[in-house]
Parts: C-alpha cells; structure tokens; sequence
C-alpha cells in the first residue's frame, strides 16, 4: 500500500499562537512541518529545537521561496496578514491563518476571492468554533427564545512582556477589533439573525499607544431579531481585574452563563478558552412565584486546553483539503465578524452609531 503524501507546512510566527499549531501539525499524521518563520532568531531557533531541530527563517519571501509548501500557516501580528496570505496563495499554498484575516474588510475579501480563484482552502483561525464548552454555550443559547441579550468581555491587566505584545497589537487594530471577532461570531451563530446596527464607545487610558488609538473599548450590537449583545476589552497594566470574564445569554426561556476556571490572571492567554462549568438557569414559575426548577451545572472539566484546542482547529483544516469541503460560509462569516467589529471602531472614532 503506497505511502499517504505528507502535506508540507511553513509555519510563519513563531509566537504563543505559532508554537501552539507548530506543534499540532507535528503531532497530526498526515502533516509535516517544512519551515519555521519568525523575524526573532530567539523565538525561531527556541522552537525549531523543541521540535527537534527543524528548518527556521528569518525572511518569509525566501522561506516560501525555498521551501514550496503546500500549506502557509500564518500567526504574526494582523497587519501583516493579507500580505502573507495573498503571497501564499498565489505560491498555490493552501492557507491557515490566525484572526482575523485582514485589518480591512475590502483586503479581507480580496483574499476570499483569491483563495477561490486559485481552488486553495483558506481557513481563519476561530478556535471557539472548536471548543465543546463554547459549541454546547451556543447550543443552548439558541433553545432560549427570542429576543436574546449576550454579554460578553474579555479585560486583560497586562504588563511586562504581555503588555508589550498588547501595545504591539494596538500599531494595527483595538482591543474590540482585535479579540471581538471571535466574540461578534458567537453572537452571530447565537442568533442567527441579521447584524442591523453597531456602537461603540472607547477610551485612551495611556500615552504609551497611539493618539488615534485606544486601549479600552465596549461594542453594542442590535440584531434583525430584536436581540442585542455587548462586548467589552481593555487592554494594559491599569485595567480591573474584579470583572475580566462575563460570557453570559438571556433569553425569554432563562439564562445560560460560562463560568471560568478556577481564578488566574487576566492576562492569561491559556486561560482565556478555559471554562469551570455551564450555568443553565430557567425562568418558569408556579402559581406562587416560585421557580419550578433548580439551575443545571453542565460540567466541561475535560475541555481541551489551548494546545488541544488547536490541534482541532488544523484537524478541521486538514479535513478542508482532504475532502475539498465548501468553506464559503466559514468565510463569509469570518468576512462578516470583521465588517461588524470595524464598523464599532468607525462608532468609537465618529460618535455615532453604524448602520450595517
């Protein structure tokens, strides 16, 4: 029986994110690491030796050159995504990339349109879409009623090395663009309704970023339904702690909530997808007032970690290119996360509420 082809893999970033899928495609049978990227010979060579010492660059354009890989897997900064990926896809690579796929909405869909063009698969990088907590949150979120409230933030009291990442970041996109896609998406898959408008609010808490730009925002979104949602992320070493995880879902029916992981540090990256338990409230009352049933708690204490979580995310990937799967609606929700939380920072930056 003749030897499966391995699929060859240039990872680009060899950050947080990029060490985590460099060592998914290692433990996948069915993909091979070609290259690793990264424009800090520290991070590169570090990582190439946990690995056991595999090919590293300092340039991608020669990286791609050298090595023709089949799959470009990119985990830098967003600002440098569409030009990666659409020097990928052009090199007839399959393309993985981290959120979210472009800084612009009209770039981002150049991409699509390329990915489609050239009959590669472009997979962006959604990893709640993989964790079974968040999938049986949203599960149960849509057995609620209409209309629903989300409340969702994710406040980070960064400092040192985090802060830096933070403030590197923020050269490119805010904190409610930056992680409220993932947050905007699950709002979207929670409804299934039509985004109709967007506000914002945003605040500029330090000098250390940019005058146009700010490290603390909250987004508001209605929908088509009558549901609403808000979201909420700060950013840097004066943000509060006391209230950094609200993941939460009401509806006519009751409430469901995630309750997280024993206490860490908010700027705990591997404790950002980490959950304790689901909370199941329900809203029915007796002739008396009372509730006639108690609140359910839905265990999720075998969750994947971070490291699991994206090995599922390149298992989906693998099995895009394998089986050729139609991934037009990935992308164009992916494409959709992107245009709302956009228009949220238009709202912080005019004042005024963006219809979509």
């Amino acid at each position: 029986m003749a030897e499966t082809k391995q699929i060859r893999v240039l990872v680009v970033g060899c950050g947080h994110m990029g060490a985590s899928h460099a060592r998914a495609y290692q433990r996948i049978d069915g993909f091979e690491i070609a290259g690793l990227v990264s424009r800090t010979p520290g991070s590169r060579e570090a990582l190439s030796a946990s690995l056991g010492g595999l090919p590293a660059f300092g340039d991608y354009r020669s990286a791609l050159e050298e090595t023709l890989p089949d799959v470009v897997s990119v985990n830098t900064y967003p600002d440098t995504h569409y030009e990666y990926v659409k020097m990928a896809l052009e090199a007839g690579s399959h393309v993985f990339v981290e959120k979210p796929l472009a800084t612009t909405v009209a770039e981002a869909e150049e991409l699509v349109k390329l990915a489609a063009k050239n009959n590669k698969k472009l997979v962006v990088g959604y990893i709640l879409r993989v964790h079974p907590a968040w999938t049986r949150f949203v599960e149960i979120a849509r057995t609620l009623g209409k209309p629903l409230v989300m409340r969702m933030n994710l406040n980070q009291q960064s400092s040192g090395a985090q802060w830096h990442t933070h403030k590197q970041l923020m050269r490119s996109m805010s904190p409610i663009v930056d992680c409220g896609v993932h947050y905007v998406d699950i709002m979207c898959m929670m409804t299934g309704s039509r985004p109709v408008s967007v506000s914002a609010i945003g605040a500029r808490l330090t000098d250390e970023v940019d005058p146009e730009m700010y490290n603390y925002g909250q987004l508001q979104i209605r929908f088509e339904d009558g549901s609403v949602g808000w979201y909420e992320a700060g950013w840097g070493p004066m943000m509060s702690e006391t209230a950094f995880f609200i993941k939460d879902v009401i509806g006519p029916k009751g409430c469901v909530s995630i309750s997280d992981a024993p206490p860490a540090a908010s700027d705990d990256v591997e404790g950002h997808t980490k959950t304790g338990q689901l909370r199941l409230h329900h809203s029915e009352t007796d002739a008396g007032g009372k509730f006639t049933r108690r609140d359910e708690f839905i265990s999720t204490r075998d969750e994947p970690d971070h490291d699991g979580l994206c090995y599922l995310e390149q298992e989906f990937f693998l099995d895009a290119i394998l089986h050729d799967r139609d991934l037009s609606a990935h992308l164009r929700d992916a494409v959709n996360s992107l245009k709302i939380v956009l228009a949220a920072d238009r709202s912080v930056l005019t004042g005024k509420t963006i219809d979509l």
